[in-house]
């Protein structure tokens, strides 16, 4: 028969489509094109449709859109089935039969990245119905999908669900997925729930990338099933490798995860690579968390800003916030808090809570407009009336504040009271304003138990307060052991103005006993974090060897800094005569570091502190001002006394570079001494006048008077290098910026 076949083909039409369908299957693509080609000219319809389909995959022949959809149209308009259900799917892609006439580079879009035309529902329509009425199971799910999902002018749910269940029943994996998804709309009867996940299963059994990555979700989550993540794992990468992106996305996390798979990170991101690069939003935002989180490797926030814009272009909010965070830091692009403003306003406007925040603190410094401002506000007010503890707490910021909204102290203290039964932050705040009087009758018995309650919990701006109310006795008895037991603790968490205490405590004048090591060590720790008070008090312990350890130089260079800070200190103190009040943070989002703030998914129990600085303090910020001058008088007197101690080392040193220079001129006449006495030993050697042992005894003395001679040297140099550090040379290289998180408690 095959070679029947063969004879007949160069005859035979219909010899030609059969041999032509045989080469297909024996993967002679271009001697089947031939083939088929011959007998579509004929006018075979059958043979159309595969020439068609030849020109739209690029089979046996270049690819040509415009070819393809002429000769499946053909096929279509002749009755052949197959070709009016493709040919419904094209007019549904945007490859309408019209196309056809488009010209010839209008093809290469199927195959490339031009622009693809509006989709054709009316005459996709038209071709599923003949398609389906025939009893074609894939025009069946055409029309199932365009009655359900196309414009609103063509929908009948009704009939759509039908022509899926057909579809369905004829075994099409499209229907039997378009048929559970229609099940899907109501869910209340659990013969339905059976009846979707079995639909479900079967599509995804045959292959079907949407019905893997949602039979996979199904899994994943043990909805109507045994909860099976390592199932769901080899869905989603069945799924993946079909090119669906959500699946690649999934797939990623769970190789990043471990979730149901062995954890490989190296491929896990290139999956999720893959799916952002596809256009999946989520999955360019757990790229960017990547790059900016850093793992073993430092963070690279660049790289996360490229892919948190691309996923927030995508109208991903948590990728909006985690880019505004990098705008409002500078870190990876340039510092720009207008635009961070704009995201932050763009993910808060998406609901996302926790950029309504970020830009309520934006707007406290003096960043967005009226509008931002009254937005805000609202967004606070509304859900404090619901009940929303933060939100109340975060709207009695605005009313202190007058962000969107008149200022009112005593409304403002009325929300924080409110939200003091559940928010640390307002515990604390609210009890400063007890403290102090602000909007209430001062009251410090009561505010130091709200602010002792805020401390029990962690916070530790309020348990630095409390030490300092411990210390004075304000508000109740003194207590100097729990105050430093509170100072360490803040301090142990990195509260530069509680190291300082610490140090300010061990170094005597209070009722527990003197220790002037673990003074200077606390005094070093806060003086390295920039702190100008422990800057100066480390220049002194260094001055006068108060704690074992005399280092004049070094003194002088932290008595520097600390005139330096306290000079600053005086602008930033008379700055802080106005309020300086944070909002805080959403229930449960961490913002511990740079990379949890980019770190979409963070969460923890509590609200965290976000308030930065001391605000309801009223007339005593003059006093802080005039304490930053006196402080500034006091790093000068200690600057000048070091100086003066500096003076002495810096004729000690010149006068031992006296010596080193005599030194050093002996030593260079008796190495060349010993370098001529060699050579003329080694010729007496050569010439036979001199022994063996002369010439090893000869050079001996070379070689002892060149360690001499760069001993010399050795000692010149090290008394030059300690010349210019009593001159104060090379401390101006010491001069790094603080990391943004220890700048920010200089103010503490």
């Amino acid at each position: 028969m095959a070679l029947f076949d063969s004879v007949m083909a160069g005859i035979s039409p219909g010899a030609a489509l059969r041999r032509g369908v045989r080469q297909l299957e024996q993967g002679d693509a271009k001697g089947a094109f031939a083939l088929l080609s011959r007998a579509a000219r004929s006018g075979i319809p059958e043979a159309e449709f595969r020439v068609g389909r030849c020109y739209l995959e690029g089979s046996g022949v270049p690819p040509s859109r415009a070819d393809g959809v002429r000769w499946v149209e053909r096929a279509a308009a002749r009755g052949y089935v197959e070709a009016q259900a493709l040919l419904a799917t094209l007019c549904l892609h945007g490859m309408a039969a019209g196309a056809s006439e488009a010209g010839p580079g209008v093809g290469a879009s199927l195959f490339g990245n031009a622009t693809m035309a509006e989709p054709d529902y009316p005459g996709a329509l038209k071709w599923a119905k003949r398609a389906a009425e025939a009893g074609s199971a894939d025009g069946q799910a055409v029309l199932g999908f365009i009655l359900t999902a196309g414009p609103e002018n063509l929908r009948n749910l009704e009939e759509g669900d039908r022509w899926y269940q057909k579809s369905a029943a004829g075994g099409c994996p499209q229907g039997q997925l378009g048929y559970a998804l229609a099940l899907a709309r109501d869910t209340s009867n659990p013969e339905t729930q059976v009846e979707l996940l079995k639909h479900l299963s079967q599509a995804a059994e045959k292959g079907l990338g949407t019905a893997l990555y949602l039979y996979g979700m199904v899994q994943e989550r043990g909805v109507s099933v045994p909860q099976d993540r390592a199932a769901a794992a080899a869905c989603y990468k069945s799924a993946a490798e079909k090119g669906h992106r959500a699946a690649q996305a999934r797939w990623g996390f769970a190789l990043m995860s471990g979730n149901g798979v062995e954890i490989n990170v190296v491929e896990g991101e290139s999956w999720l690579r893959r799916a952002a690069l596809a256009g999946d939003a989520e999955a360019a935002a757990l790229v960017g968390d990547i790059y900016a989180k850093g793992g073993n490797l430092p963070p690279n926030y660049a790289e996360a800003a490229m892919w948190f814009r691309r996923a927030a272009d995508g109208n991903h909010r948590g990728a909006a916030r985690a880019l505004g965070m990098l705008y409002l830091t500078g870190a990876g692009v340039p510092r720009d808090q207008e635009e961070a403003t704009r995201l932050f306003r763009v993910a808060a406007q998406a609901g996302d809570a926790s950029s309504h925040v970020d830009l309520g603190n934006l707007l406290l410094r003096g960043h967005g407009d009226e509008q931002d401002s009254i937005r805000t506000r609202e967004w606070f007010e509304q859900a404090a009336e619901s009940g929303d503890l933060i939100a109340a707490f975060n709207f009695g910021v605005c009313l202190a504040e007058g962000v969107g909204i008149e200022r009112d102290d005593r409304k403002a203290a009325e929300w924080l009271r409110r939200a003091a039964d559940g928010v640390i932050n307002a515990q604390y705040w609210y009890g400063r304003m007890l403290v102090e009087g602000r909007g209430v009758e001062a009251n410090p018995e009561e505010g130091r138990i709200w602010i002792s309650k805020a401390a029990e919990i962690g916070m530790i701006e309020a348990q630095v307060m409390l030490g300092d109310m411990l210390l004075s006795g304000r508000g109740g008895p003194k207590d100097h052991p729990a105050a430093l037991a509170l100072f360490e603790k803040a301090a142990g968490q990195g509260h530069v103005g509680a190291m300082f205490a610490v140090g300010a405590m061990f170094g005597g004048g209070h009722d527990i006993p003197w220790d002037r090591a673990a003074a200077q060590r606390w005094f070093r720790a806060a003086a390295e974090r920039g702190h100008p008070y422990a800057q100066m008090m480390l220049g002194r312990y260094l001055a006068r060897n108060l704690a074992g350890e005399q280092n004049i130089e070094e003194a002088r260079r932290w008595t520097e800094r600390a005139v330096a800070q306290a000079s600053a200190q005086i602008g930033v103190a008379t700055a802080d005569l106005f309020p300086s009040l944070t909002l805080g943070g959403t229930i449960g989002v961490s913002h511990s570091a740079i990379s949890d703030l980019l770190h979409t998914g963070t969460r923890f129990w509590s609200a965290q502190a976000e308030l930065a600085g001391s605000i309801f303090t009223g007339g005593t910020k003059w006093y802080t001002r005039k304490a930053a001058i006196d402080a500034y008088d006091a790093a000068l007197g200690q600057y000048q006394e070091t100086v003066l101690t500096a003076l002495e080392q810096v004729a000690d040193t010149m006068r031992a570079l006296e010596h080193d220079a005599q030194a050093l001129r002996a030593q260079a006449d008796a190495l060349a001494a010993a370098s001529e006495s060699e050579k003329l030993t080694r010729a007496n050697y050569e010439a036979g006048t001199a022994g063996y042992l002369d010439l090893l005894v000869a050079d001996s003395q070379y070689q002892q008077a060149r360690l001499g001679y760069l001993g010399a040297i050795t000692q010149r140099l090290q008394d030059t290098v300690a010349l210019y550090a009593a001159l104060g040379g090379g401390w101006w290289k010491d001069d790094a910026p603080l990391s943004p998180a220890l700048h920010a408690d200089t103010a503490h």
